[in-house]
């Protein structure tokens, strides 16, 4: 049996919802390839009454109900006609754990709902009905709902505004890895590599867990890399459109907006957005970005000082950062097996190491919460990001990452993705004390601002560096 590995909040709120005493009604979601059915099936195919049936992409409804009726006999030992409605599915179904002990637990797992509820299917009317009327009248019945389509699931189901709205016992938002569930994930699996390497394979995987799970032992990270995205079986190869058509329909705007930022290292605002990619500024153009956010692949961050209209949005998915500027601009190459050591060879270039430099940014940014314990500021509120000053139209001074704290204090962080302990001369220290007079001059904070480094092995405390730092962050604080 596979282990689950992380997930231990997820985990939680499953036990709970299978150890009450009253029907309870899951929803989850989350971005595909995260491993939301890998944690359903483990957590529960051992455990009382196990119904699953998956939604199939761009099947019909007569499909799909051919589908339940294969699942639903060869659980429940029954021969019939297939369904003709899903009406008449869940009549089935609430049939049969009517016959059930009350004393046994039925999970019912609606995998692919958006698939399963296509538009004249009439699933969610079936599912409102049965629910309202029967299931939620059934103290040992789990029904979990699960689906890919991130906005799909919020919109329809979450804040559903019909017979569903208010029903949900909880839902849950199933995350990629973070840096030390992928390494624990990593060493599962037999994989044992320094941090930092593994924070390289983090920065193309995003620590999604069936990118990761294409590894194998034995390999550095630049091979692994290699294997994974620049040989012609390479798995990531032909997964960014794929991903992106699995979850939208007709997703050519969704290309153009992810395209468009991922040659924008500190994001763009609405504004700048719509201009570059002669978008409308309408409503499905909102529709499209909101999608985008809840599916995980874009960040709408706040520019430290700047009103709300003008907060930046991200390519924040690791995956499309890195498919869009290392693979596809070499697709047609490694599909022809032309050049067999590419990428091996692009991790000694200048390039690399600015994008690594790009890349560490945005998973500061995700593990700012690891970032908040290092500096002892947990439980202090903050708001974080990026920030940058304009003098007669050209830039002044920019940080990477601002952390705006509510006990009267501002961490200005300057990000540095190295292979080596980072050592700072005396021009880079007068460099950062520039930047923070520039900060402290045009925000007229009265805040302390303390100059915080954030490196992957530490930086050499040298005159240079203490004259300016005031906190260190390694790579060792993210794993922790």
């Amino acid at each position: 049996m596979k282990t689950l590995i992380g997930r231990e909040a997820e985990i939680e709120v499953l036990d709970r919802l299978f150890q009450s005493e009253n029907a309870e009604f899951l929803a989850i979601y989350g971005r595909r390839r995260v491993g939301k059915t890998f944690l359903v099936t483990q957590h529960f195919k051992d455990r009382g009454i196990f119904f699953e049936i998956t939604g199939a992409p761009n099947a019909t409804t007569k499909e799909q109900l051919l589908n339940f009726h294969d699942e639903f006999c060869a659980l429940f030992k029954r021969e019939k006609k297939p369904p003709k409605t899903w009406a008449e599915a869940f009549g089935r179904l609430r049939d049969a754990i009517k016959e059930i002990s009350p004393s046994k637990k039925v999970i019912l797992f609606f995998d692919e709902l958006p698939w399963l509820a296509s538009t004249r299917s009439r699933f969610l009317q079936a599912l409102d009905y049965n629910w309202n009327r029967h299931f939620s009248r059934m103290p040992n019945v789990l029904l979990i709902v699960c689906g890919s389509s991130a906005f799909w699931m919020v919109s329809q189901i979450i804040n559903n505004k019909g017979g569903l709205y208010g029903r949900l016992s909880a839902h849950l938002r199933i995350s990629p890895f973070s840096l030390s569930t992928t390494e624990k994930y990593l060493q599962s699996r037999g994989i044992q590599l320094p941090q930092a390497q593994i924070c390289e394979i983090y920065m193309i995987t995003g620590g999604v867990p069936k990118y990761l799970s294409y590894l194998e032992p034995g390999q550095s990270a630049a091979q692994c890399i290699h294997s994974l995205c620049f040989t012609p079986q390479a798995p990531l190869v032909g997964e960014f459109y794929k991903l992106y058509h699995s979850l939208f329909k007709n997703p050519e705007l969704h290309f153009t907006i992810v395209q468009t930022l991922a040659k924008k290292h500190y994001g763009l605002t609405r504004k700048e957005l719509l201009r570059e990619t002669k978008l409308g500024n309408t409503g499905r153009t909102s529709e499209i970005l909101t999608e985008l956010i809840e599916s995980g692949f874009i960040t709408l961050r706040p520019e430290i000082g700047k009103q709300t209209r003008e907060a930046h949005y991200y390519l924040s998915d690791e995956y499309s950062l890195f498919y869009l500027n290392w693979i596809e601009p070499v697709k047609t190459t490694i599909l022809q097996d032309v050049d067999t050591n590419y990428w091996l060879q692009q991790q000694n270039t200048q390039s690399w190491k600015i994008w690594a430099g790009y890349a560490f940014e945005n998973v500061c940014f995700k593990h700012l919460t690891k970032i908040k314990d290092a500096l002892r500021i947990g439980g202090v509120i903050t708001t974080a990001g990026y920030w940058k000053s304009l003098k007669d139209g050209k830039k002044e001074a920019e940080i990477d990452l601002v952390i705006d704290r509510s006990d009267q204090s501002i961490n200005l962080c300057e990000i540095k993705f190295y292979n080596e302990p980072f050592e700072m001369d005396h021009s880079y220290a007068k460099e950062l004390q520039r930047k923070k007079g520039v900060f402290s001059a045009r925000t007229k904070t009265r805040k302390a601002l303390f100059v915080t480094l954030i490196t992957s092995f530490g930086a050499v405390k040298n005159p240079a560096y203490l004259s300016v730092i005031n906190n260190q962050i390694t790579l060792e604080n993210l794993f922790d």
